[in-house]
């Protein structure tokens, strides 16, 4: 949630110092690849729906993190101009994307119990069935 203009300026600062302090220091910054982040509002019908289903499959309030990593939300909501968006899914979110990332068989039947639920909510109003 920090302003990435005030970050880099604070790298580029630490950099500066070195190479003001070491004669053979020197350095360059490239951008590679620069998301802003997102994070939706809780109140949003589909935060509410997903929680909703949280609620009934595992019987307690979901965690609500921002992920380290970028994914199609942030496609969604600066191009498409839908904000009611999340991202949700099974797994270990420090595990995501690394060599020892797995998912669970039941993992997967719960996570899509869950989603069912949210959709049902988002399109019906209701939880139940």
């Amino acid at each position: 949630e920090e302003d990435l203009d005030a970050v880099k300026g604070e790298v580029t600062g630490i950099l500066d110092r070195l190479k003001r302090e070491r004669t053979k220091f020197d350095y360059e910054i490239r951008d590679l690849m620069e998301v802003l982040p997102l994070m939706t509002e809780r109140d949003a019908p589909v935060v509410k729906a997903v929680a909703q289903g949280i609620m009934a499959i595992f019987d307690r309030e979901p965690d609500y993190v921002i992920s380290p990593g970028t994914y199609d939300q942030k496609h969604i909501a600066r191009i498409g101009h839908i904000y009611d968006c999340i991202a949700y899914g099974p797994g270990i979110l420090d595990l995501a994307h690394r060599p020892d990332e797995w998912v669970g068989i039941s993992d997967m039947v719960e996570s899509a119990k869950v989603m069912a639920i949210g959709l049902n909510v988002l399109l019906r109003g209701t939880a139940a069935g």
